[in-house]
């Protein structure tokens, strides 16, 4: 039976650490033939996942497993590391099972791939753009079919995992794939990898590769797994390359002689450094892309300017309080005669040591570390007057001559929490801060514990030239805040600018810096232009604390690549992704501050695309995991925007990902799609459908029931379906008549739907042939052969390749339109379009048309049920808008859930073209083109 298992049960999520909330993703296949088995009492079997609050982490989890290997290999070139992690599991027990396999991650990371392989079957990953179909993953769930869903409030993302529910004796092989850069802090890169197995693994290996082609200056790997584990990591290194290797046996492993329990539960550490010729910078020219990166040594240090702004609210009270003293007892003596500073307390009240900046004598430090240590916190928290008043010191000092102006300015805030006084909303704030800061001034915010609102802080940082840093409320926070103050104590370079020569390169990521810190990097990335020369120059200008540098350095452009092909364990891609990965960095900052929703969208536009091609996992897209095979597929992504909306669609078969032509929408989120044979319908359950000859089935939801009728129209005439002058929505249908007659009838069918936002100008025109989306000047054609996704404006359009198209105007109205093919030699049938209308799209009171004049829902009784001409069609009498009408009970179909032959919705069927039941006659609703509103009403 295995050999012949369907895909079994998918648990697979991306679990936030130290966070109470998760990323879940569920796909499920119902059939007991599919799944292979079934618990005791016959029934289905289904995994759910575990609570994130576990009393530890384990990268693999299960009862009567065996982990037959478990290896992580780390590939790291010039600053770049691809690392991939991979393990073997055996279900050894006698039934089935949930197998976990979790991976912790740096922050920073962006997951690139993961693959499964489940009994033969492998399951291959590529990412993907989210796509705008929210309501697929209700609709399959609700079906039992593949779904999915990513729900969380934070951006970090810090744990990976999988759960795979399989029968007894199945093998699962996991592989995990991330890439991450590399930042260097106080002199050194560290690389850490998070080894939990939590059980005894037979194969149990890591494998660090460096190459750096300008050498490397030295590498050490602290032993941060504990004495257990001293002397047993190998280090190699040459000139330019480093291999660190920790292969522990199993006697090793153990944490005793006789224990059956893993000793290996930690990080595992690996820092190093470059050699660097110069303070010109290292140019690294690659895969027809560049590399500058910029870390002089040797310069003196710029004097600084602090005011440290310390939250001593009520909430600050105990632990907190006092590791933020500790740590301030330490940064306060740092201060040299050549700095300045002055210390900002806060809760309800803000109160400053001193009002002015003070000299960093001996004498003024001792007195502030007395002040400091004689707080004690209490009352509410008014950040926006503490940093307000720290501003205005800063901005006096200037005025009056007092700091140096080869100087370095700071803020250093440090808060436990949202502010509870004084100006309480957060973008007020923001904006308070920004007006006010110098251009020159920098703010940095270090946020203790997770009650605060880290994302402000962040933003709040990074628009004013700063940076952000969660401070863990743990037993070392007095240490995380000593760290921080240490990348940033010692300034040695202001308005620094990497410049390349005009026409060699493009795309080119920020190359302007406010600072440059000592033990730190700067790095500028691009693209090579096409160009005869053979080398590329670089310019750095830049003020040090006695003299302006302006330093140059050049790079081979043919020269690494060949170096790096002689290389076994080298990642050649590395510039490429590298420029990448700080492209897409640099976006999500830019995005999480931009200053209009335009602005927003076209950033969006460009992380998507850049994503997408180079496979990062990133809170804009989705990591689409699938089997040629199993026809299956499952979807995790990254955290998304907190603000915005829900989940997409992507489409079940295997396509490329296509060129985007407008941004996608900022609030995508994911779920994942069966084959079209088994979906259901991508709308709520409660919707309007138009199929067939065509058949409108209307949903009165008040009323809970459904009236049906049909239009009996002529070919090429144009329908009115809604107009609503108050939303500037028009939907508009075109028929197409059978090719002939049939028993003296000619079918019609809709061959052409237009959904048009008259506010914005931007009409969908979607044909059997193909989809156009306009703005009166540009137009962008979709083939139905594609699986496609745009926004512009307000109008949001996914194409589901040779299935759907789902149009979202201003994320409040929704139209889907199916795509039916017939046989092309068919006698008398065309291909045709249907129609499906959520009964929640939030037209206006203007509302009107064929469907939309049921936005306004009429009273409707129906009595008199009795026996018809047919016996199974029973007939009533329905009084509607103060008709009396016969209607029939009847039945048309829904073609969401089967295509091919499609389901019975049972109504009340209207005869003679809706006549009673509609405003007016249908003829009223014929307009002359697709983009044209009904001249009048007042027949209808």
């Amino acid at each position: 039976m295995l050999e012949n298992m369907r895909p079994l049960l998918f648990v697979l999520g991306l679990l936030l650490l130290h966070q109470t909330c998760c990323y879940e993703f569920i796909v499920e296949e119902r059939d007991p033939e599919k799944l292979g088995f079934e618990d005791q009492h016959g029934r289905q079997r289904r995994a759910t996942l575990t609570s994130e609050e576990e009393e530890d982490f384990q990268a693999v989890k299960g009862d009567d497993i065996t982990v037959k290997s478990y290896k992580v290999e780390s590939r790291i070139t010039s600053r770049f590391a691809h690392t991939t992690v991979k393990s073997s599991v055996v279900n050894s027990g006698p039934n089935a099972q949930s197998i976990a396999f979790n991976v912790q991650i740096p922050k920073r990371a962006f997951i690139t791939n993961f693959t499964m392989n489940v009994n033969g079957i492998t399951f291959v990953g590529s990412v993907k753009e989210k796509a705008v179909a929210r309501n697929l993953y209700a609709q399959a769930r609700a079906r039992g079919k593949a779904a999915g869903i990513v729900r969380t409030d934070s951006q970090d993302m810090e744990t990976f995992k999988t759960e795979v529910h399989v029968p007894s004796g199945s093998k699962i092989e996991f592989e995990l794939h991330y890439q991450e850069m590399m930042h260097r802090k106080l002199g050194f890169y560290e690389h850490t990898l998070h080894l939990h197995p939590g059980r005894l693994v037979p194969q149990f290996q890591v494998d660090v590769y460096i190459f750096e082609p300008k050498g490397i200056a030295m590498v050490e790997t602290p032993n941060t797994l504990g004495e257990h584990f001293a002397g047993i990591t190998k280090v190699t290194s040459s000139k330019d390359k480093v291999h660190v290797v920790f292969k522990p046996t199993l006697q090793q492993q153990r944490k005793c002689e006789n224990c059956t329990t893993s000793a290996i539960d930690g990080i595992f550490t690996v820092m190093y450094d470059v050699v660097r010729d110069s303070n010109a910078g290292e140019l690294q020219v690659s895969d027809g892309h560049f590399v500058h990166f910029f870390a002089p040594k040797n310069l003196s240090p710029l004097p600084k300017n602090i005011v440290f702004v310390i939250d001593v609210s009520g909430s600050m009270w105990g632990v907190k309080m006092k590791q933020t003293v500790e740590a301030m007892q330490a940064i306060l003596d740092d201060m040299t005669i050549d700095d300045h500073f002055s210390i900002i307390d806060f809760n309800h009240n803000v109160r400053c040591w001193s009002e002015d900046l003070v000299q960093g004598s001996t004498i003024q430090v001792d007195e502030a570390k007395k002040y400091i240590k004689n707080i004690r916190p209490n009352g509410g928290t008014n950040i926006n007057e503490a940093l307000l008043k720290a501003i205005q010191m800063l901005v006096k000092a200037s005025n009056q001559g007092v700091i140096d102006p080869r100087s370095v300015s700071m803020i250093i805030l440090v808060s436990d929490g949202d502010p509870t006084v004084g100006e309480i909303k957060l973008s007020t704030i923001q904006k308070n801060v920004k007006r006010v800061m110098k251009d020159e001034f920098s703010l940095f915010s270090l946020g203790i514990g997770f009650d605060v609102d880290y994302d402000f802080l962040e933003r709040i940082a990074m628009e004013n030239r700063g940076m952000a840093q969660r401070i863990y409320a743990s037993h070392d926070a007095s240490e995380q805040l000593r760290s921080f103050y240490s990348q940033v104590s010692s300034p040695l370079l202001r308005k620094i600018t990497v410049q390349f020569q005009e026409e060699s390169v493009s795309d080119v990521t920020h190359n302007h810096f406010d600072k440059f810190f000592s033990g730190s990097e700067l790095v500028v990335a691009g693209k090579l232009q096409s160009s005869d020369s053979s080398t590329l120059k670089s310019t750095t200008t830049a003020s040090a604390a006695r003299l302006d540098l302006s330093l140059e350095t050049e790079a081979d452009c043919l020269e690494l690549d060949s170096i790096l092909a002689q290389q076994q364990h080298s990642f050649t891609g590395f510039a490429r992704q590298m420029w990448a990965y700080i492209t897409v960095n640099q976006l999500l900052a830019e995005r999480s501050l931009a200053p209009t929703a335009v602005k927003k969208r076209k950033i969006t536009q460009r992380i998507l695309a850049l994503a997408v091609e180079h496979q990062f996992v990133t809170p804009l897209t989705a990591l689409l995991v699938e089997s040629d095979e199993a026809k299956e597929r499952l979807l995790a992504d990254s955290p998304k925007d907190p603000k915005q909306g829900c989940c997409s669609a992507l489409h079940p078969h295997g396509v490329n990902p296509v060129q985007l032509v407008h941004s996608l929408p900022p609030w995508v989120q994911m779920t994942t799609v069966a084959p079209p044979s088994e979906l259901e319908g991508v709308l709520p359950e409660h919707i309007t459908i138009v199929e067939n000859d065509p058949h409108f089935i209307i949903h009165l939801p008040k009323n809970n029931m459904d009236v049906c009728f049909n239009i009996d129209s002529q070919p090429g005439h144009i329908l009115n379906l809604v107009s609503d002058p108050g939303t500037g929505v028009l939907i508009n249908a075109q028929l197409v008549g059978a090719k002939k007659m049939d028993k003296n009838k000619q079918k019609t069918y809709f061959g052409t739907i237009s959904v048009l936002d008259s506010l914005e100008g931007i009409r969908v025109e979607v044909s059997t042939d193909h989809i156009i989306l306009t703005d009166g000047q540009n137009n962008q054609t979709f083939p139905w052969g594609t699986t496609a996704n745009a926004t512009q404006d307000r109008v949001k359009i996914t194409v589901v390749k040779d299935y759907q198209v789902s149009v979202t105007i201003n994320e409040s109205i929704s139209v889907m339109m199916m795509l039916h093919r017939v046989w092309k030699k068919h006698p008398i049938n065309v291909d045709f379009l249907g129609l499906y209308l959520p009964n929640d799209n939030q037209y206006s009171s203007q509302a009107h048309g064929l469907i939309g004049q049921f936005a306004r829902e009429p009273a409707v009784k129906v009595y008199n049920l009795h026996q018809g001409a047919d016996p199974l069609k029973k007939e009533a009498t329905m009084e509607v808008k103060g008709n009396k009408l016969a209607v029939t009970r009847g039945w048309q179909k829904d073609y969401r859930q089967d295509r091919k032959y499609g389901s019975d919705v049972f109504c009340w069927f209207i005869h003679n073209s809706g006549k009673g039941f509609i405003d007016g006659h249908y003829t009223n609703y014929i307009v002359p083109e697709l983009d044209s509103f009904p001249v009048t009403r007042s027949s209808q």
